[in-house]
C-alpha cells in the first residue's frame, strides 16, 4: 500500500507557474520526438470523463507546443461513454472517474490483453450555485441530503436558513448529470455515506428523485449559470473557470469546509493506494478535509492495436507526471505526489509498445 499523505505537502509547496521536479520514471523535459505515423505526425484519440477535461485539453496543448508532431484529441463524453468506447476499441485511450468494474474488464477483447488503469490526477466535486444575494453558502449534511432527495424545495427552507440567514425566498432547482458519469459516481458515493435516508444508491447513473439533468460537467455548469435558484454538483475546475460560487460543505467531523484544492488534498491524506490505484474515501474522517474527493483514471490497452501510438502516449504521460503537474495545480486539480506518479509510470511500461 502507498500513502497519499504527500498530497498535502505537495500542494503547499507547489506554485502554479513552476513545474514540479519529475518523479523517477517520469520525463520532466520535452522527450525526444516519438515515432511518427505516415505524414510526419502521430494522431491519438481518446474519450471519456468530463471532470478532468480542462486539464487534459491543457496538457495536450502544452505537449503539442513542445512536440508539434504529436496531436492528441479528447472527446469529453462522460465516463460511461468513455468506458464503452474503450471496450468497443474505437479510441486509443479512455478516461473515467469511476474505476473500471470487473465485469467491464471481462468484456475487453482478449486481443487487447489486460485493461490497464492508471490515475492521472486528483479532483473534487463541489456544489456550485446561483442564488442572487447569497454569498458564502454553508450546507449542513442535512441540507445537502434534502437538496438531492427533493425534500428541500426553496432556498429559505429552515435546513438551509439555519446556517445562511440571508438565504432568498425563491424556488430551488437541483441540477444533476443526465449521462453516465464518474462525477456522479463520486458524488453519490458520498451521498450514500452521508445521507441515512438516501435510497437511490451510488454509481455512474442513478434514478434521481428530483432535479433537472444536463450532459457533462460543462452542461451542469451552464445550467447553474443560466438559471437563478439553481444548485448542482460539478468538478471544481469548472466552477472556478466560470466564476460560480461554491458551498462550504459540512464534513464527517462536523466542520464546514470551503471547496479548495488544499482542503481536498487533506481528504486523501493517509488513504491507502492499492495496486489498481482505486482510492475509496467517500466520507473522509479528517477534521479539515473537504468531503467529496477522488482520483480520476486513464484506461489503456496492454496490447494496443497501434504500438507506435501507444509508445507516443506513454511518453506524453511521463511528461504529464512530471512537468505536467504544474498545470494541474494551476487549474485547481490535485497533482499526484511523486510516489504515486512513479508507480503509475512503471505500470505504463507494461504496455506493449513499438520497439519492445
Amino acid at each position: 500500500m502507498t500513502s497519499l499523505a504527500a498530497l498535502v505537502l505537495g500542494l503547499a509547496a507547489c506554485a502554479p507557474q513552476t513545474a514540479n521536479t519529475p518523479p523517477q520514471g517520469a520525463t520532466g523535459s520535452s522527450p525526444a520526438a516519438p515515432a511518427s505515423a505516415p505524414g510526419g505526425s502521430t494522431q491519438i484519440n481518446g474519450a471519456g470523463a468530463s471532470a478532468p477535461n480542462l486539464l487534459y485539453q491543457r496538457w495536450f496543448q502544452e505537449y503539442n507546443n513542445k512536440n508539434p508532431n504529436v496531436q492528441i484529441s479528447y472527446d469529453s463524453v462522460g465516463s460511461g461513454a468513455g468506458v464503452k468506447r474503450f471496450l468497443d476499441q474505437t479510441v486509443d485511450f479512455a478516461a473515467t472517474d469511476d474505476p473500471l468494474k470487473d465485469e467491464d474488464r471481462a468484456k475487453l477483447s482478449a486481443d487487447r490483453g489486460k485493461a490497464i488503469q492508471i490515475p492521472s490526477t486528483g479532483l473534487f466535486i463541489v456544489m456550485a450555485y446561483n442564488a442572487p444575494g447569497l454569498t458564502d453558502l454553508k450546507l449542513s449534511r442535512e441540507a445537502l441530503c434534502g437538496i438531492v432527495d427533493g425534500s428541500i424545495k426553496t432556498w429559505d427552507d429552515p435546513k438551509i436558513k439555519a446556517n445562511n440567514p440571508s438565504a432568498p425566498s425563491q424556488p430551488l432547482t437541483f441540477v444533476h448529470r443526465s449521462d453516465g458519469s464518474g462525477t456522479t459516481a463520486i458524488f453519490t458515493n458520498h451521498i450514500k455515506a452521508a445521507c441515512p435516508n438516501w435510497k437511490a444508491g451510488a454509481g455512474k447513473t442513478v434514478e434521481w428523485p428530483t432535479g433537472t439533468g444536463a450532459k457533462g460537467n460543462e452542461g451542469v455548469t451552464a445550467q447553474i449559470q443560466q438559471n437563478a435558484g439553481a444548485i448542482g454538483y460539478t468538478e471544481y475546475s469548472f466552477s472556478k473557470q466560470n466564476n460560480l460560487p461554491t458551498a462550504s460543505l459540512q464534513n464527517k467531523a462536523g466542520e464546514f469546509i470551503p471547496a479548495t484544492p488544499e482542503a481536498a488534498a487533506k481528504a486523501l491524506n493517509g488513504a491507502p493506494v492499492p495496486e489498481n490505484f482505486v482510492v475509496n474515501v467517500p466520507d473522509p474522517e479528517g477534521k479539515d478535509a473537504y468531503p467529496i474527493v477522488s482520483l480520476t483514471y486513464l484506461l489503456l490497452y496492454e496490447n494496443p492495436k497501434d504500438p507506435v501510438k501507444a509508445k507516443t502516449f506513454n511518453e506524453f504521460m511521463k511528461w504529464a507526471y512530471g512537468d505536467g503537474r504544474a498545470f494541474a495545480t494551476e487549474l485547481g486539480y490535485i497533482p499526484l505526489p511523486d510516489d504515486i506518479a512513479t508507480k503509475a509510470a512503471a505500470v505504463l511500461d507494461t504496455v506493449k509498445v513499438a520497439g519492445k
